[in-house]
C-alpha cells in the first residue's frame, strides 16, 4: 500500500510542526505502508534543524517543488523574522492585516496550482492509494482536495492545529469578507475528505459538526528521549520550558506569583533559575523585567531537538504553557508527550477541564493550574519547592507507553487500511 504525504514542514524544518509527520514516515513500512512525501525546495525555514534528516530512510521518495511565498520580496521583515523567531511573526499591524485578508488561507497558497499540476503528473504514473495533507499551512488541504477531486483518490486531511479558530488569526484583523472565504474553505476540506485526522478529542467534537469521519491521533513521543544516559539535575530550583513561547501564552500569572515569593523567602530566590529553551516572544520579556525576574532567567534560545531534550531531563521541573484564548481545552502542545518521558514533575497553566489535564491526571505526570488562580499556582510551586529542598522532588509517570510514536503510527496505519 503506498500513500502520498502533502506537507510543508520537513528537515531541514525545525521546531515542533516537523515532528509528527517526520515520526509517522519513520514507522509506517513497518507496517506494510510505503509513504512517499512531497514537500518544498528551495526554502529558508525560520528554524532548521538538519540533525533531524538523520531520521529519514534512503529509501523513502521524497518529493521537492520550489515554492514562491509573497514574504521572499520583504528581504527586511524576512530577516527580522529570523532574527526575532516565529513567536513573534504574528504581531498585529498592517503586514499582518495584509496577510490575513489577502492571502488566504495562508502565504502558500500561490504553491497550490503548481504542485497540482506537478503532482497530477507523479499520480499519471504513479499508483497512490491514500493522499494524505497536514496543516497548518492549510494550503496543503486544498493541494489534496484537488488530486482528491481529479483522481477520486481516499484523502485524509490532519489538522495539527485549528483552521479558522487558530489562536492567532485575531492578529490578522480579517475583515467579513476573508472570514467568510477562510470559514468555506474549511468546511469544503472537512466535507470532502474521506476521514479528518486530528490531536486531541476537544478538536475532535468541533470538526465532527461538518466531518464524515474524525479520528484522534495525538502527537507523542520517540525513542531519542528514552536515552539512559546519565544527566545529573540542576543544582537550582529550575522551572524550565522548552519550546515556542508566543505572546497568548504568556504566564503573567507565573511571573507575579515568582516576584511574590522571591520577595517573601530570600533563598527561594537565591535559588531559583527559570530556564526558556526556544523562541520567546517580546511580550514575554518584558513581563519578566516588569516583575523583575531578569537575573533568575536563563534564555538558552532555539536549539537542536536533542539538546532540548536534554534540558528536559536535568529540569526540577518542566513548565507547560496553554495559549490563553477561546477553546483552549483542545490544545495539546506536541512538547507534553515528550516531557511525560522526563520524569519531571509538569506544571501546566491552562484549562482545568481540557484534554491537558485528563492526560496528566492519567498519567500521574504533574498539575494543571487555571489561568487566574494565583492561590492554587502558589501553592503548588511552593510545595515543589520544599520537595525540591528535601532532596525527594521526582514523579512517577505511568500509562505513557501509548504515546511512543511507533504505537501512534499503528493507529494511523490501521486509519489508512480502513479506507
Amino acid at each position: 500500500m503506498k500513500v502520498l504525504i502533502i506537507t510543508y514542514y520537513w528537515p531541514p524544518a525545525g521546531g515542533s510542526g516537523v515532528q509528527r509527520w517526520l515520526k509517522f514516515v519513520k514507522y509506517l513500512q513497518n507496517f506494510d505502508i510505503e509513504p512517499v512525501v512531497y514537500t518544498v525546495d528551495t526554502i529558508n525555514y525560520l528554524k532548521e534543524d538538519k540533525t533531524l534528516a538523520n531520521q529519514i530512510s534512503k529509501d523513502i521518495k521524497v518529493l521537492k517543488q520550489p515554492i514562491w511565498e509573497p514574504t521572499d520580496l520583504l528581504f527586511w521583515k524576512k530577516k527580522k523574522n529570523q532574527k526575532n523567531g516565529v513567536s513573534n511573526v504574528s504581531k498585529g499591524g498592517f503586514l499582518s492585516f495584509v496577510r490575513g485578508n489577502f492571502f488566504i488561507p495562508d502565504p502558500k497558497v500561490f504553491w497550490i496550482k503548481s504542485s497540482v499540476k506537478y503532482l497530477q503528473t507523479f499520480l499519471n504514473s504513479n499508483t497512490i492509494d491514500v493522499v494524505i495533507s497536514t496543516g497548518p499551512p492549510h494550503s496543503m488541504h486544498l493541494i489534496a482536495e484537488k488530486l482528491h477531486q481529479k483522481n477520486k483518490i481516499k484523502w485524509i486531511a490532519d489538522f495539527r492545529d485549528p483552521w479558522s479558530d487558530l489562536y492567532y488569526n485575531k492578529d490578522f484583523n480579517q475583515l467579513s469578507f476573508a472570514k467568510k472565504r477562510n470559514k468555506k474553505l474549511e468546511t469544503s476540506v472537512l466535507k470532502n475528505a474521506d476521514c479528518i485526522l486530528t490531536v486531541s478529542n476537544t478538536l475532535k467534537k468541533d470538526f465532527a459538526k461538518k466531518a464524515k469521519r474524525v479520528e484522534v491521533i495525538t502527537n507523542g513521543f520517540d525513542d531519542e528521549v528514552l536515552t539512559n544516559n546519565l544527566i545529573r539535575l540542576d543544582k537550582k530550583f529550575t522551572i524550565s520550558y522548552i519550546g515556542l513561547l508566543p505572546k497568548q501564552s504568556n504566564p503573567k500569572l507565573l511571573f507575579s506569583v515568582l516576584k511574590d515569593l522571591c520577595l517573601e523567602n530570600i533563598e527561594f530566590k537565591n535559588d531559583l533559575k527559570l530556564n526558556f529553551v526556544g523562541d520567546i516572544s517580546d511580550e514575554v520579556k518584558t513581563e519578566i523585567i516588569k516583575n523583575k525576574l531578569e537575573d533568575n532567567v536563563n534564555f538558552a534560545g532555539y536549539v537542536s531537538h536533542n539538546k532540548a531534550i536534554e534540558y528536559q531531563k536535568k529540569a526540577q521541573v518542566l513548565l507547560l504553557l496553554i495559549p490563553n484564548v477561546e477553546k483552549s481545552e483542545g490544545i495539546l502542545t506536541g512538547k507534553l508527550f515528550e516531557y511525560l518521558t522526563s520524569k519531571r514533575p509538569i506544571l501546566a497553566i491552562g484549562p482545568v477541564k481540557g484534554d491537558l489535564s485528563k492526560i496528566l491526571e492519567e498519567t500521574n505526570a504533574g498539575v494543571v493550574v487555571e489561568f487566574n488562580d494565583d492561590k492554587k499556582l502558589k501553592q503548588e510551586i511552593y510545595s515543589l519547592y520544599h520537595q525540591y529542598k528535601k532532596g525527594n522532588l521526582s514523579v512517577v509517570s505511568n500509562n505513557i507507553k501509548k504515546y511512543h510514536r511507533k504505537e501512534l503510527t499503528k493507529e494511523l496505519a490501521s486509519v489508512i487500511k480502513s479506507l
